[in-house]
């Protein structure tokens, strides 16, 4: 989300979100809650286009080509910081389709990205722990200066990510100033295994920005 604002903020257009769906874990993609993701084009006003993966890798990246193929856009704009991963395969499919990559945290230092998002207005809560020292208790946790000091405190013990990027945690986007509607959860399921934790949504509406 923080990509799309800064691009959005640059003067971009923003003609499609695009969701890749899988019926279990990715190599590359978000996988918990993905079926909101069209849900959250709605709140922005922004058509949405979906594919869906085996959750193997190669499956990925067709689901990818299939998602942007045919797409009246110029571009592809890319959340990744630091995953060579993620920019090697992205960067290979949209060069087959034509399209630039528009990656605005690309190489940016991790801990002032996590600042950007709350500066911006972006209203994220972590719905899934994946890495030692990360447990159920973080599940609806804001990605707000609180959250931080914690995840620095348990990056004392092990090495991780404060911005998730290597798959520590898991988050979900309720609002930012590109809404014009918030998404509210309506009802959730937490489940809680060794090393990890998700929180599941079951419903969720769309609401006026405001309303309880």
């Amino acid at each position: 989300m923080l990509s799309m604002y800064l691009a959005h903020q640059s003067g971009h257009e923003i003609c499609y979100v695009v969701g890749i769906s899988s019926p279990g874990e990715s190599w590359i993609f978000h996988t918990p809650n993905a079926w909101l993701v069209s849900m959250i084009a709605d709140a922005m006003g922004i058509r949405f286009k979906g594919a869906e993966t085996d959750g193997t890798e190669a499956g990925d990246m067709e689901a990818l080509r299939s998602a942007l193929g045919g797409l009246d856009a110029e571009g592809v704009i890319m959340g990744g910081i630091w995953s060579d991963y993620q920019w090697d395969r992205i960067n290979n499919i949209c060069g087959d389709l034509g399209l630039m990559v528009y990656a605005p945290l690309w190489r940016k230092d991790q801990s002032l990205v996590y600042d950007e998002i709350g500066a911006a207005g972006i209203e994220a809560i972590i719905v899934g722990t994946f890495a030692e020292g990360l447990d159920e208790t973080y599940l609806g946790c804001s990605l707000d200066a609180a959250c931080k000091e914690r995840l620095i405190k348990a990056g004392e013990r092990i090495e991780l990510s404060v911005t998730g990027e290597g798959g520590e945690y898991e988050s979900l986007v309720l609002d930012s100033p590109m809404h014009t509607k918030r998404l509210a959860i309506r009802k959730e399921r937490r489940d809680v295994s060794r090393g990890s934790s998700l929180l599941t949504v079951e419903e969720a509406t769309l609401e006026n920005k405001g309303q309880n």
